[in-house]
Formats: C-alpha cells, sequence, structure tokens
C-alpha cells in the first residue's frame, strides 16, 4: 500500500552508498548548507526533523550510513525500516556505481516490494572535468531498466541538493515539494560563532513548516538518535 502521511506519521529517508562519495556532506548541505570538504569517516547517524502539513505533523528521518558497512545485521534493519533511499555514487568513481547496483540488488530483496522508491544521486558533479560516469549512460539503466529516478548533484557547490531531497519526499508519499525557499535558511546560520538572526529563536529544535510550496527548517544542531 502506498504511504500517506495518513498512514503514517514518520518517513525516513536512508542514504547509502559507498565509502567517500559525499552521503554525509548531501545531508549536511540540505541541513545546515554547509560543506566539508574533509572526508571523515561516518558511523550510522539518523537525524530528525518535525514538519507541518495540512493534513497532520510529521517527523523525517534521515539515516546517513557508513560506506563500510560494518554492521550487516543494523543495516539489514534499517533498511526494513526505511521508505525511501538514496543510492549516491561519484561521478569521478565507476566502482561507486557498481556499489549502487549491488545496493539495489540487496534493498529490493529486502522490502520484497517491485515499486521501493529508489533516488540514483550523481554526485560531485562540481568535478566534471574528473569526471568518468556520464550521466546520459547511468540515466537509461535507471530510470528505464530499473524505474527509479535519476539526478545529479553537488554538495560541494549546493547544485540540485534540495532536487534531492525533494525527490526523495515525493517518492515517499510527503504531500508537498522544497522549493528554493528553503536556502533563505542560511540567514539565521551562526557565522564564526555568532548567531545571525533576522527572526525570533524557535523553540523547536529541528523542526520545519511543510507546505505545498515551500519548506521551512530551523537550523538548531540535529539530533543524532540511536
Amino acid at each position: 500500500m502506498s504511504l500517506t502521511v495518513k498512514e503514517k506519521t514518520t518517513v525516513r529517508l536512508m542514504f547509502l552508498g559507498a565509502a567517500g562519495v559525499g552521503k554525509t556532506a548531501l545531508i549536511q548541505r540540505f541541513l545546515h548548507d554547509r560543506f566539508e570538504p574533509k572526508h571523515k569517516r561516518t558511523v550510522e547517524e539518523l537525524h530528525s526533523i518535525e514538519c507541518d502539513t495540512d493534513e497532520a505533523k510529521i517527523r523525517i528521518e534521515i539515516m546517513d550510513t557508513s560506506g563500510s558497512y560494518s554492521f550487516p545485521a543494523m543495516r539489514k534493519l534499517c533498511i526494513r525500516n526505511s521508505d525511501a533511499f538514496a543510492l549516491v555514487y561519484s561521478v569521478d568513481d565507476p566502482e561507486s556505481f557498481e556499489e549502487v547496483q549491488r545496493l539495489r540488488e540487496e534493498i529490493l530483496e529486502l522490502k520484497e516490494e517491485k515499486d521501493t522508491p529508489i533516488v540514483v544521486v550523481g554526485n560531485k558533479v562540481d568535478l566534471e572535468n574528473q569526471r568518468l560516469v556520464l550521466g546520459e549512460d547511468v540515466m537509461p539503466v535507471v530510470e528505464l531498466e530499473w524505474n527509479a529516478s535519476f539526478l545529479e548533484a553537488s554538495a560541494n557547490s549546493s547544485e540540485n541538493v534540495l532536487g534531492v531531497f525533494g525527490e526523495l519526499l515525493r517518492q515517499a508519499r510527503v504531500p508537498s515539494r522544497i522549493s528554493p525557499a528553503l536556502r533563505r535558511r542560511r540567514e539565521t546560520i551562526p557565522k564564526d560563532g555568532v548567531p545571525v538572526r533576522k527572526k525570533p529563536p524557535m523553540k523547536k529544535h529541528n523542526s520545519c513548516i511543510l507546505a505545498p510550496e515551500k519548506l521551512h527548517q530551523d537550523t538548531s544542531p540535529p539530533r543524532h538518535l540511536p
């Protein structure tokens, strides 16, 4: 049965991919509009934001995974409990796209659903001079053979990051879309340790207002849940 807000008030988006492809960078760019160029190994982290829709209050959970997959049993459990998946590869690393293919097969096997929401993301398009994986080659495979969505993005330059999350939410049947209005969140992001606020501080942590035309999110540090 298709997921709707009326049926479920928590939606989990899971990011999977080889180490170093930029999963954490995409999430951090979306949540805080920042980019850390130095790669740091990620241990599974769950970020959570609350949103208001016309129908209900909904919690959006974003699962950031390690590319090493040191705990396969935990990963399988997370896959079974997730609603939509971002399979991330780097456009300068053909092997990372091979990992995306393997991960897709694992997801379909565990979910046992032909229409499992999957968005394949080619990250690091800012490295165009180093590109080894062409979007024109990947798109037919993803969209025609896999019946999934395909997008390219750059966490570094922020290109199409909102599009990635907007497509994930659409796939998860959240009745809204993300608009560039979210970019205005940087007005309240602390700079050099000094908060710059043009609006009164919000009382809720990691909250947003999800409406048909916009999604506003606060800039408080995300909670890392077990």
